[in-house]
């Protein structure tokens, strides 16, 4: 494993997996990839120009049918509890169990009841309106620290043919870019920073999806599977029965 000179980070594209899972980027460090969430469409409109002009990605839904179609490929989702179709505490509730993505709840509401339920359902963080650019900002800022997993991991892997490219987030074998989903991207980059060592499906969890309870289903070996494809072989990812995963030789 050789260490190489970071590369100036680039924007994602809606191709590219997102940043490096140890990283924890801010508005004025990092590119977010954000889901905005709300049906008031001239103050969400404004509100997206301001994200946008920050630097960050975003993507909008104005119904919470469609947030819960899109949010998957989210770094943070910022959405209004008042939703013309479904209940906003429910899809608050919803997306919290497909995972550990970000979450900023906005309400007009000004009881106490109401901002304990969001935080309740899920939120990492609850905003009454009308509310300040500067202090969501900062409130984005505060809730990415709390929530982004840390580890200490190389910024580049030179594994044999097999190349992780952190800072690009890019993986490469013999020269050939392999394209890959953001959570299979940081699977690998664990598994390859590591090469000695048996990663238990805990430690996958905690890391890579940022839960430290046991995922339901077979969403580790779902990923797993989808890589081996991806690299062309099963032998890059070796299971070992009962304990969990490590990097393979070639």
């Amino acid at each position: 494993m050789r260490h190489r000179k970071p590369k100036r980070p680039h924007v994602d594209s809606p191709t590219r997996p997102f940043r490096a899972p140890g990283s924890q980027p801010t508005a004025q460090q990092g590119v977010l990839v954000i889901l905005v969430v709300g049906s008031e469409e001239s103050g969400m409109n404004e509100l997206v120009q301001g994200l946008r002009r920050h630097g960050h990605r975003v993507e909008s839904a104005t119904t919470g049918a469609r947030a819960l179609q899109v949010h998957q490929n989210a770094d943070l989702v910022l959405f209004d509890l008042d939703l013309p179709d479904l209940d906003g505490l429910e899809v608050c509730r919803s997306i919290r169990a497909y995972g550990q993505t970000p979450i900023i709840a906005v309400t007009a509401r000004e009881s106490e009841l109401d901002r304990v339920l969001a935080l309740q359902a899920g939120a990492d963080d609850c905003l009454t309106k009308p509310y300040g650019f500067r202090e969501l900002m900062a409130r984005m800022d505060a809730v990415m620290r709390r929530t982004q997993p840390q580890w200490p991991l190389e910024q580049v892997i030179e594994h044999g043919p097999l190349r992780i490219d952190v800072n690009s987030r890019e993986i490469r074998l013999d020269g050939r870019l392999i394209e890959v989903t953001r959570k299979e991207f940081d699977l690998l980059h664990l598994l390859a920073s590591w090469p000695r060592t048996v990663i238990s499906r805990q430690q996958l969890t905690a890391q890579v999806w940022g839960d430290f309870t046991p995922l339901r289903g077979r969403t580790i070996d779902t990923h797993v599977s989808s890589l081996r494809s991806k690299l062309g072989s099963s032998e890059w990812i070796v299971t070992v029965r009962g304990v969990g995963f490590r990097i393979g030789s070639q």
